[in-house]
């Protein structure tokens, strides 16, 4: 197995003089390096012949001891510069100081013809940014964030990627209600990649600390690596600055689009959680709206507040880029440009939010009150978002008829929902008349854009119940599976159904804690 690293992270910017490896505040460095902690036993669980197939590893390479020994931290190929990063950010609204990567370790970046992928592993030993905690993660945490980063980048979802999920053979202790109740649990590595997992709260620590020349030539860092169409002969300027800032806009407008377009619930959008990149980064608490509740978050930890909520994604996007913005005032002086950035941000999401209901519904052109009541009519009883859309766009428009959605109903519809939909539904076949929506081509664009198969909480949970025992059977069906959410795959359509009455409380099916 032989990759090509050229780590230009770790040359280009400032590293912490601090060698050793123990908890501490660290000024002035944007990174600190740190070995791996050994494990006992590495076991590949899965990996993804796609993520490989990115920097060049066949599944010959994946499927040695050599690379469960790479993957879960053992092992460093050469020219691997092992390091921990350095950043803040606000956790649930408050100013947290210093956060940095208390179990991710990033390995290095491998660069290939098409770019460049840096590799990071989570759940891999302390780093000096671990706080109190041990830096590693356990089996269920990392199962989910590994099936849920492929089947995100399936469904179309900008992500980080998951190369490798590997078990270390050795137990972590987590208490995972948070109620006095530790217990050991199988632990776990997780390879992740992304061409940069620089976060919001790189850039606000920076400011924080009033390091102005270093939150410069860090600026001016990520920009020329990963926004270099930005860059003008001229170099970088005032005006690069604010167009790099719109363009973190953008992508994140972009972003909070395709969550709600698959009903996604990320439950932590804290700063040091939103990637400059605009992809979905660090899998903690999330989940899938089942039921359509714009009110609904996966996260115990919010359950109080719904701080994160599905239907206030947006805002706190909005909100975090705020965040950003004041970040980036010492490089700017003039928040003008900051605040028509932010207003562009708003305009840019409501645009394709609109762009988005009208292509689920099949429409050509998007209709306000159609919309409107449509999404009055979800929340009129329990209703399961992915097999709604599935159903609707096999609804006959010439005469249809809200039999065909009683599929979607947890416990199904009373005569008063029914009656609701059958009007919406009136109503939805007369604009697809008024637009000249062709019946033929409406149901598999539809399809297109809503998928059949999500990474349910109550399935993933299943996979985590099998591979505590050792069985991965399941986690590498549902890997199959999630390869192809829109495909009707008849032979699994049991990973397309409601979730059932059992999982409605229990833990790991409904909500999640931060514990991992």
């Amino acid at each position: 197995m032989q990759l090509t690293f050229d780590n230009q992270f770790t040359s280009a910017l400032p590293a912490d003089p601090v060698t050793e490896n123990y908890r501490r505040q660290v000024q002035h460095a944007l990174y600190s390096r740190v070995t791996p902690a050994t494990v006992a036993a590495p076991a590949l669980v899965a990996y993804s012949r796609e993520a490989a197939g990115l920097i060049g590893l066949e599944p010959q390479d994946c499927e040695t001891p050599e690379f469960a020994e790479v993957f879960a931290g053992n092992r460093t190929l050469e020219g691997m510069d092992p390091h921990a990063t350095c950043y803040g950010g606000h956790q649930f609204g408050n100013w947290a100081g210093q956060l940095g990567d208390g179990r991710a370790i990033n390995l290095g970046e491998v660069e290939t013809a098409e770019g460049h992928w840096m590799l990071q592993l989570k759940g891999a030993g302390p780093t000096p940014y671990s706080r109190t905690a041990d830096g590693l993660a356990v089996l269920r945490s990392s199962l989910r964030e590994f099936l849920c980063s492929e089947a995100m980048f399936h469904l179309g979802v900008p992500t980080t990627r998951a190369l490798s999920l590997i078990v270390t053979g050795e137990g972590v202790v987590r208490d995972m209600l948070y109620d006095g109740h530790p217990e050991e649990e199988p632990g776990a590595v997780v390879c992740r990649m992304s061409p940069s997992f620089v976060r919001f709260g790189h850039f606000q620590m920076l400011t924080a600390r009033n390091e102005v020349d270093l939150l410069k030539a860090f600026t001016d860092y990520v920009i020329a690596r990963d926004f270099a169409e930005l860059v003008p002969t001229t170099g970088i300027n005032r005006d690069v600055y604010v167009a790099w800032f719109n363009e973190v806009c953008q992508r994140t407008a972009r972003l909070m689009v395709e969550w709600m377009r698959v009903g996604f619930v990320h439950g932590v959008m804290n700063t040091d959680n939103m990637s400059v990149l605009g992809e979905t980064i660090d899998y903690g608490p999330y989940g899938w709206l089942e039921d359509f509740d714009p009110n609904w978050t996966p996260n115990t930890t919010d359950a109080t507040n719904r701080r994160y909520r599905y239907g206030q994604q947006p805002g706190i996007g909005q909100w975090n880029l705020m965040q950003l913005a004041n970040a980036l005032v010492p490089l700017i002086d003039d928040t003008a440009p900051l605040e028509e950035a932010l207003t562009t941000y708003a305009q840019s999401y409501e645009a394709g939010w609109q762009d988005m209901m009208a292509a689920k519904l099949g429409l050509a052109a998007y209709d306000a009150d159609l919309v409107n009541g449509l999404l009055n009519l979800l929340t009129l009883a329990e209703t399961d978002m992915t097999i709604f859309f599935r159903s609707l766009a096999m609804v006959d428009q010439g005469g249809p008829d809200a039999d065909a959605l009683h599929e979607a109903y947890y416990g199904g519809p009373s005569v008063k929902v029914n009656n609701e939909a059958q009007n919406w539904l009136s109503r939805y076949a007369a604009v697809l008349e008024l637009q000249q929506v062709d019946p033929a081509t409406r149901s598999a664009s539809m399809n297109a854009v809503n998928p059949k198969y999500v990474l349910r909480n109550y399935i993933a949970q299943l996979a985590i119940d099998d591979a505590a025992k050792g069985d991965y059977t399941l986690t590498n069906t549902l890997l199959e599976v999630l390869r192809r959410p829109y495909d009707e795959q008849p032979e699994h359509e049991e990973y397309a159904a409601k979730r059932p009455e059992w999982a409605r409380t229990r833990v790991g099916c409904s909500m999640l804690s931060c514990s991992s």
